[in-house]
């Protein structure tokens, strides 16, 4: 399935079938939640919760690819993501576009 976060594929023609989402809510556990609050003390990259926000983002990925092969698309155009916090180490990530079939 091709992504792509523009409108338009380049010398592609194709029919919209409209819009697919995914998402998904990731935490991280009261220890790892922990861990991560003591880095934040001496700063730098607090590379478990880049690891969870990158597994949220692969999750909602392959739910909305699911969802547009459900109706037969060949590509999503103009995908979008979006984040926001649910709650202390919790947060989800949405991501949306518009499935299309490939003439």
């Amino acid at each position: 399935m091709l992504l792509t976060t523009i409108e338009q594929i380049p010398g592609r023609t194709y029919t919209v079938i409209g819009l697919v989402k995914g998402s998904c809510v990731q935490s991280k556990n009261a220890i790892a939640d922990i861990g991560q609050s003591l880095k934040t003390i001496v700063g730098g990259e607090l590379k478990s919760y880049t690891d969870m926000m990158n597994k949220a983002r692969q999750i909602a990925e392959e739910r909305m690819m699911e969802q547009a092969a459900h109706y037969g698309a060949d590509a999503i155009v103009g995908v979008l993501y979006a984040t926001s916090a649910i709650m202390g180490g919790a947060a989800e990530i949405t991501v949306y576009g518009t499935a299309v079939k490939l003439n």
